[in-house]
């Protein structure tokens, strides 16, 4: 049984952005999500619920305070999904 799923960057991106209420232009790679987009932890734990629910997978909390950047959401879901 092979479920597998592509990581598309641009379309986790605007998810992302999205769930963060921030244009994506200003979710770079570099930008810090507690200290420049304002992301508070109900925020958060939104955007763990909502790729959670998107991939299949599941985020626990000691995985999700790692989260600082969009980089470290495409590498930690990479794992997750085996890419």
């Amino acid at each position: 049984m092979s479920t597998e799923i592509t990581l598309n960057t641009s379309e986790l991106r605007e998810l992302v952005a999205d769930t963060l209420d921030v244009e994506s232009s200003a979710l770079t790679d570099d930008a810090l999500f507690i200290e420049e987009l304002g992301v508070d932890s109900v925020v958060a734990l939104e955007l763990a619920v909502t790729l959670e629910q998107r991939y299949g997978i599941r985020i626990p909390e000691e995985e999700l305070v790692e989260l600082r950047t969009f980089p470290d959401i495409r590498d930690l879901l990479s794992r997750k999904l085996g890419g």
